[in-house]
């Protein structure tokens, strides 16, 4: 179990300070709340704390193992066996211990007679969509129609993001190799073209001057400008997670040339298959739009879908609450109107869904190609560049 530091106040309105141990901050917190305390924080306990050096715990499962559990738990339900056997079964085989630790908590909150949307839910390591998917499958009597449906899901992202990271991997490959190459340059080459230059007592070629000095300064800062890096890094990561930091960036991200509209069209993709799921699984439109939006990643498509939840919620139709956001591409919106106009809004969204994961995998093999090049030709540039000031003196004494 992790430990957490609990903030809460008891019924008279006195203010206290626990640590607890817990599976995650929202079993904690739901512990306190049935308590009857007002939890005003729970936060997990710093890396070092009463003189022990804490480890920091994973706050979310890995999808592939998520996926691997999902499979594995639809064949036991399948096959008859009781929902609190089979989580007892998978916790007892499952080899990471974070993970067999939440599905006993869900083991045990189950058999005391919770639902076990509700138990998985309270663990806060699991998606959104998830329980409110397992919620709908309890309610209809089909969990495990519903969780196939989720388990096809899964699988579809977690092929559709394997993908996209092969995409990325020789480019990623590319950028290092050009950053350590110069790197090398900088801190080990041209130091010593300069120990022998400076023995030959000649006055050197201004391109060579320009290089020997440009490296020897970045030589000598390049701890502070690695380390300015890394804050800078770390505070926009933290300013990312207020709602101005996120919606801007957000816009960052979709104003980039190429990469901006792979980006938004990734989010749309995403967004329509998980409505998909949702709405096959028999959740009402306005319940399926908000797990959805909570689901998301990008504050911008998060601000629509829940604008648009609300437009839903007063009586407006699907297609134009999502073309008022402005963030839908309009041949989303058409086929989201299409969809209502039929009945077959589950299948549409779906539809869309398998359009953009082709395009955003075409979109993205295509900017790779064009990218990939441009990374050999910087790099090109970069060492021949030095090269030639380096051997310019040599060609210029010899010719002497």
């Amino acid at each position: 179990m992790a430990e957490f530091v609990i903030r809460a106040a008891d019924e008279r309105g006195k203010l206290l300070e626990r640590t607890e141990s817990g599976f995650s901050a929202a079993e904690v917190r739901s512990r306190y709340q049935q308590s009857g305390y007002l939890v005003y924080s729970v936060k997990p306990r710093g890396m070092f704390s009463g003189g022990e050096f804490h480890l920091p715990k994973r706050r979310k499962v890995g999808l592939e193992e998520f996926v691997i559990f999902n499979q594995q738990f639809l064949t036991l339900v399948r096959a008859g066996l009781p929902i609190v056997q089979a989580l007892e079964l998978l916790a007892k085989r499952q080899r990471n211990q974070y993970f067999r630790m939440l599905l006993e908590d869900v083991r045990d909150r189950t058999k005391g007679g919770e639902l076990i949307s509700d138990a998985f839910e309270k663990q806060g390591a699991f998606p959104k969509i998830y329980s409110t998917t397992l919620m709908a499958g309890e309610k209809s009597g089909n969990l495990d129609e519903v969780l196939a449906r989720y388990v096809s899901f899964q699988r579809m992202a977690l092929t559709f993001r394997k993908k996209l990271v092969a995409s990325l991997v020789y480019p990623c490959i590319l950028v290092v190799g050009v950053i350590g190459m110069v790197i090398m340059l900088v801190t080990f080459v041209i130091p010593k073209f300069a120990v022998l230059f400076n023995d030959m007592n000649q006055k050197l070629p201004p391109l060579t001057e320009f290089t020997i000095t440009t490296a020897m300064g970045l030589k000598h800062f390049l701890p502070y400008v690695v380390l300015a890096i890394a804050a800078v890094v770390v505070l926009v990561r933290r300013w990312s997670r207020t709602s101005q930091g996120s919606i801007l960036l957000d816009r960052v991200k979709l104003n980039m040339p190429v990469l901006g509209s792979i980006w938004q069209r990734y989010q749309i993709a995403l967004f329509s298959r998980m409505m998909s799921t949702l709405l096959s699984g028999g959740l009402p439109l306005v319940t399926a739009l908000e797990t959805a939006g909570q689901s998301m990643t990008s504050r911008l498509i998060v601000n629509g879908v829940t604008s648009s939840t609300q437009r839903v919620r007063e009586g407006q139709s699907l297609s134009s609450s999502l073309e008022e956001t402005g963030v839908f591409p309009q041949l989303a919106v058409e086929m989201v109107e299409v969809g209502e106009a039929t009945g077959a809004l589950p299948s549409m969204l779906s539809s869309i869904a398998e359009f953009y994961e082709e395009d955003v995998q075409s979109a993205l093999t295509a900017a790779m190609s064009l990218i990939e090049p441009l990374i050999l030709v910087v790099m090109g540039v970069v060492v021949g560049f030095i090269l030639i000031s380096l051997y310019l003196p040599i060609f210029s004494f010899t010719a002497g």
